[in-house]
C-alpha cells in the first residue's frame, strides 16, 4: 500500500451547477490541506466522455450519471463506485429547435436523437424516454454530437430532431429561443456518483477516503451559506430564479453512504432496456461495483 501523503489526483465533471462544492473546495485549498493535489478536468461531454477517461486513465475519479458508470463497469471499466454524490433525481429537458415542427411529445416518434455519445447519459436517457413513450430507438435514430455546442448546430442545421440534456444547464439557450423544451424526463434514480480507478483505490485508499470526506465536508459548508444560490448563478451563467428552483428540489449527498437500492434500480431499467445483456444483483453491485474505501464506511445496504 502506497502511503505517502503529498499525490496528485485528476478528477472530471460536468462544467455544471452540481458540482460547485468541488470548486470550491479545490479553490480554498481544502484537498490540499489533506495532502491531495487535485486537479480538475471539465468534460462537456458528459458521462460518455469520462468513461472513456477513466478507462485510460486520463483521470482518476469522476462525477458522473449514476447509469452511466453501471453500463460502463458493466462493460469493463475498471473503476468502482465510493459514493453517491446527489440523492435527488435529475431532470433532463427534452430539446427541440426553435424553428422545429415538434411541438409535444406526440410529435417525436421515429425522430433522431442528439446524443453526445453512444453509451452516455443523452443516449440512454433517450431510451428511457422513449421506453416511457411506448416507443422503440434503434441505431438509426441517434446522431453523435460530442456535446452541448454539438448539439445546438445538430439541432439547428436539422441533423437531428431532439436532444435531452439537464433542464437547467440549457435554460439559457431556452430564454434566448434558440431552443425549445417540449417535455422534461426526471431520472427514476439518484443521478450522480463518484467513482473512482481501481488502480487508484488500490493504491492510494487513505488518500480517497480523505478526498470522499473533505468533498463531503465542503457540501455541508456550501449548504450552510447564504449566498450559496447567488453564487452559484454568477458562476455558471445562471439566472438566480432558475438555480433558486433548481437549488430548492436538490439533495446533494454529503455521508458516506451509497444507495444500493437507487444503483439497482438503474441497473434494472439497464437490463429491461437491453443496454446491459444480464441482470445484476444487488449482491453483485456490492461486490463487483461498490468500493468500501474505509472500514467504517456506511452504506444503505
Amino acid at each position: 500500500m502506497n502511503t505517502e501523503q503529498n499525490i496528485q489526483l485528476s478528477i472530471g465533471g460536468v462544467p455544471e451547477h452540481y458540482n460547485y462544492p468541488w470548486i470550491q473546495a479545490i479553490k480554498v485549498g481544502d484537498f490540499s490541506k489533506q495532502g491531495i493535489n487535485l486537479s480538475w478536468e471539465d468534460y462537456p461531454g458528459g458521462t460518455g466522455a469520462m468513461c472513456t477517461a477513466l478507462r485510460e486513465g486520463s483521470i482518476d475519479i469522476a462525477v458522473l450519471l449514476t447509469e452511466g458508470i453501471i453500463a460502463d463497469i458493466e462493460r469493463g471499466n475498471p473503476s468502482k463506485i465510493v459514493q453517491t454524490y446527489v440523492n435527488s433525481p435529475l431532470t433532463w429537458g427534452v430539446h427541440v429547435a426553435a424553428s422545429s415542427s415538434i411541438h409535444s411529445k406526440e410529435d417525436v416518434k421515429r425522430k433522431k436523437f442528439a446524443i453526445s455519445r453512444l453509451f452516455s447519459g443523452s443516449h440512454l436517457m433517450a431510451y428511457i424516454y422513449a421506453n416511457k413513450n411506448g416507443w422503440v430507438l434503434t441505431e438509426e435514430n441517434f446522431v453523435i454530437v460530442k456535446d452541448l455546442d454539438g448539439a445546438r448546430k445538430a439541432l439547428k442545421n436539422g441533423e437531428a430532431d431532439l436532444f435531452l440534456w439537464e433542464k437547467f444547464t440549457t435554460k439559457p439557450l431556452v430564454d434566448t429561443g434558440e431552443f425549445r423544451r417540449i417535455d422534461d424526463c426526471p431520472t427514476p434514480w439518484s443521478c450522480f456518483v463518484i467513482a473512482v480507478r481501481n488502480e487508484v483505490l488500490e493504491n492510494y485508499p487513505e488518500q480517497v477516503s480523505k478526498l470522499i470526506d473533505t468533498v463531503n465536508q465542503s457540501i455541508s459548508k456550501v449548504i450552510s451559506e447564504d449566498k450559496t444560490i447567488q453564487s452559484i448563478a454568477a458562476n455558471y451563467g445562471l439566472e438566480k430564479e432558475d438555480v433558486a428552483q433548481w437549488y430548492d428540489a436538490l439533495e446533494w449527498n454529503n455521508t458516506r453512504e451509497i444507495d444500493i437500492n437507487s444503483l439497482s434500480n438503474a441497473a434494472s431499467a439497464l437490463y429491461e432496456l437491453g443496454i446491459i445483456l444480464k441482470p445484476i444483483s444487488k449482491e453483485r453491485l456490492r461486490v463487483d461495483f461498490v468500493s468500501c474505501v474505509k472500514p467504517n464506511y456506511q452504506s444503505k445496504f
